[in-house]
């Protein structure tokens, strides 16, 4: 499933608050982006059109069909596969050399691998 930012930001904002109006989304994404709210309304159509949310009457309330961790998962399958032909161990590599890893990131890496090694 591909998103774009604009539907990320939608999902986000239900993410945080759970169900909202789209009235209330609509002020929340004029205050945290700017948009207008024939923009927001547009892009919360395109959010209902893909099936990512839906709407609930009355008042139009907007409620997310997927989780964050849904789209994390979705997301990283979809990045691992593009650029780096779906090894996991080129994607680490890749963030190793470009972030610093704190000593409780890598404590946490090295639990994650242990509980995943069969």
């Amino acid at each position: 499933m591909k998103l774009f930012e604009s539907e990320l930001r939608i999902l986000d904002l239900l993410w945080e608050s759970g169900d909202t109006p789209a009235a209330e989304i609509a002020k929340q994404a004029n205050e945290k982006y700017g948009w207008s709210v024939t923009t927001t309304y547009t892009i919360i159509k395109k959010c209902i059109d893909k099936r990512i949310i839906e709407r609930r009457n009355p008042k139009f309330i907007c409620h997310p069909l997927i989780s964050r961790q849904q789209v994390q998962e979705s997301e990283t399958a979809e990045l691992l596969q593009r650029f780096f032909n779906g090894k996991a161990d080129c994607l680490i590599s890749t963030l190793a050399k470009q972030h610093s890893f704190t000593e409780e990131e890598i404590k946490s890496l090295q639990k994650i691998i242990e509980d995943f090694t069969p």
